[in-house]
């Protein structure tokens, strides 16, 4: 693994199974000592684990994201450990409810935005101090989790893309808020990513159409120019190449990992 990140510092805000760990493992590879944030600890210390059995330092905190005391105390340990922050991945995400967007309660609604979108803003604004100070140059930079159901027009999907717009459109007004503090701020766009939520997911697709784990995998992969999904390393990867100096002149931009499912025109 190519050191990309070496000695910096990432706060991972949603550490969790598939893209989650990847982020925090590859992190690790590529030289980063990380922040890891989310509610429940036991998963924390496991991929404090994993960092550290790559040789780099791990802070586990754990935080709930939507609470502004929480938030603040976040930044303090991050700084009071490491004495700098680099990078913050916002990943963390909340499920919203998955009906046409007409039928949808209000309280659902905000309960999903809080997590989605306001604790990324916030967690960003606590942090812009810090990366502001980033000792090395080009400076720090802000990656935010999204998603390509911002394409999607199906009806059950809408509010997850009033969650993921809305983020999108935060993370362009925050790259050009942020920018003359020599802060780049971008996001990476996912589509299905081959891991075991998915997996499990094609399995029940199988078992109630009558068909093969295989072919309901060929149909989600068919519109792809690759003929295939993305992995949740290539998906962290591609987030982790916008941390890093390679990406110094690259803000206000959101990168598909799609396998080409989706084109800019």
């Amino acid at each position: 693994m190519v050191d990309l990140l070496t000695d910096k510092v990432v706060v991972l805000s949603g550490v969790g199974p598939g893209l989650g760990r990847a982020l925090g493992e590859e992190a690790a590879r590529m030289g980063a000592d990380l922040v890891l944030v989310s509610r429940t600890e036991k998963r924390l210390e496991k991929m404090a684990e994993v960092v550290r059995s790559h040789g780099r330092r791990a802070l586990v905190v754990p935080t709930d994201i939507t609470d502004e005391d929480q938030r603040k105390a976040l930044v303090d340990k991050a700084l009071e450990e490491f004495g700098r922050v680099d990078c913050l991945i916002n990943n963390a995400f909340a499920i919203p409810p998955m009906d046409p967007v007409g039928t949808l309660g209000l309280d659902g609604l905000r309960a999903a935005q809080e997590t989605n979108v306001f604790a990324p803003l916030r967690l960003s604004s606590l942090f812009a101090d810090a990366l502001a100070e980033t000792p090395e140059k080009p400076g720090g930079s802000i990656i935010m989790l999204n998603s390509c159901v911002v394409y999607s027009s199906q009806p059950e999907y809408s509010g997850y893309k009033l969650s993921k717009g809305t983020l999108a459109h935060l993370a362009s007004s925050l790259a050009t808020e942020l920018g003359p503090r020599g802060i780049r701020v971008n996001s990476v766009a996912p589509s299905y990513i081959y891991e075991d939520v998915n997996k499990a997911y094609f399995d029940w697709l199988a078992s109630e159409s009558g068909r093969t784990h295989e072919e309901v995998y060929a149909e989600k992969a068919a519109p792809t120019d690759l003929k295939r999904l993305a992995t949740p390393d290539e998906v962290a990867k591609a987030a982790l190449f916008l941390a890093s100096d390679l990406a110094s002149a690259v803000t206000g931009v959101m990168l598909n990992v799609d396998c080409g499912e989706f084109h800019d025109n």
